[in-house]
Parts: structure tokens; C-alpha cells; sequence
């Protein structure tokens, strides 16, 4: 595959011949670029040559299933997951996101209703690019947790914090509004963009995630509180 330049490449992970075929055919009407695999270890493979923009990853897949390629990506890099399963249980879905899936959709599903997906991930998915330190300080204190948003660094008793872009813009944010009861729309809003289309859970494993790195003790946090029926509040 000869990619053009500034185009998007799109990993998808598939082993029934006929949806791969209709996702191929779709999204390139789109004109993005793209990479198939039809079972998890290939998966692995073609991501680690070809780096791509996004992965469509079936969870029933021969070899290592979707969920263990999900959680194998996402420690080696923020690549937008967006997982495809004919389960309609929550308990699948969930498990999706917890792994770092950025987005699930259930088959059958809308061809349309994919690539809106895709487009939104897409958008968003360069999260550094949003710009927190605009007529704000640079500096973000509160206690031995400091953010300094021009370096793109948190450190927590002096010791840098390995975070992921939106672990990172996230936890800027709550501390942009330290002691404000904040929803998760609103958050999805200010990082995702008004047209996000995913689940709000995501902001609820993006917080768990913060937390592991934040909280002396995670279950019962100190810094980023849960407010029942609202979301969330970053007390420092």
C-alpha cells in the first residue's frame, strides 16, 4: 500500500470476508487508506510496520481476540480503537473501554453511522493539539502535583508522571477547575468536541486511569472525587 501524503490510514482487523469487503469499499469511497488483517497476531503486525491513524477491531477474531490486540496497542500508544462486536452484552462493551477502546459499535450496524465514528475519532485523536494554556498560566500547581502545559509535563512529588495525551489534557482540565462539580458531558465537550458520538464512559476510564497514577489509595480518592448523578471534582 502506497499511502498519499496527509492521508488517513485506517488498520482494520476483521476476519468475516464480507464485512471487511463493505468496510474496505466505504471507507475508501472516503479516501482514506487502508491496511487488512484478518486475525489478531497479523493485527499486531501490520500495526507495528505501518502505524496507523486508527484501528476498526472486531472482537471475535481467531488467535488473540480483539480485546487482548485493544490492550496490547494501547500500551505502546493513544492510536483511536474503535472495537466491533456482534455482543450486545454490556459487560463486552465495557470491558472495550476499560482495555482503552475509544469507541464500540455493535453489528449489524450502519455503514454511515461507522464512518461519522471514524470521522470523530479521527478529529480528535491529535489531542495536543488542544490549546489549554491560552489565556491561562502555564503552571498548574496544587500541592506536589504540578502541570506545566507549554513542556507538556505533570509531575507528582517531583517525579514525572508517564500520561497519556487526554490522561494528560484531562487532568489539566480538572485542574483548570479545581472545586467545580463538573458532568461528564461537559467534559466529553471541552476534550472531545461538541459532535463526540461515543459512550460518556470513556470519561469514567480516563478518570480510573488518573487515579491510578494521582490517588495514594484509588478506590477511596482523595484529589479527583466522584459526584453522585453529576461526574466528577478535582479537589487537589
Amino acid at each position: 500500500m502506497n499511502s498519499i501524503p496527509n492521508r488517513k490510514t485506517i488498520l482494520i482487523v476483521e476476519d468475516d470476508q464480507n464485512i471487511q469487503e463493505a468496510l474496505r469499499y466505504s471507507l475508501e469511497k472516503e479516501k482514506y487508506d487502508l491496511i487488512l488483517a484478518n486475525d489478531g497476531n497479523q493485527a499486531l503486525e501490520l500495526a507495528e510496520c505501518h502505524n496507523p491513524d486508527l484501528v476498526i477491531l472486531d472482537i471475535m477474531l481467531p488467535g488473540s481476540d480483539g480485546l487482548s490486540v485493544c490492550q496490547t496497542l494501547r500500551a505502546k500508544n493513544d492510536v483511536p480503537i474503535i472495537m466491533l462486536t456482534a455482543k450486545s452484552e454490556e459487560i463486552d462493551k465495557v470491558l472495550g473501554l476499560e482495555l482503552g477502546a475509544n469507541d464500540y459499535i455493535t453489528k449489524p450496524f450502519s455503514m454511515r453511522e461507522l464512518i461519522a465514528r471514524v470521522k470523530v475519532q479521527l478529529r480528535y485523536s491529535n489531542s495536543r493539539e488542544i490549546d489549554f494554556s491560552k489565556d491561562k498560566s502555564a503552571i498548574l500547581e496544587s500541592g506536589n502535583l504540578v502541570i506545566d502545559t507549554y513542556s507538556y509535563t505533570a509531575k507528582l512529588n517531583n517525579k514525572e508522571l508517564n500520561l497519556r495525551p487526554r490522561e494528560f489534557n484531562l487532568l489539566t482540565f480538572f485542574m483548570q477547575n479545581k472545586g467545580k462539580a463538573l458532568s461528564r458531558h461537559k467534559i466529553l465537550e471541552a476534550l472531545w468536541g461538541q459532535d463526540y458520538i461515543g459512550d460518556t464512559r470513556t470519561i469514567d476510564v480516563h478518570t480510573r486511569w488518573l487515579r491510578q497514577k494521582l490517588e495514594s489509595n484509588p478506590s477511596k480518592p482523595l484529589r479527583i472525587v466522584t459526584v453522585r448523578g453529576i461526574g466528577y471534582r478535582f479537589d487537589g
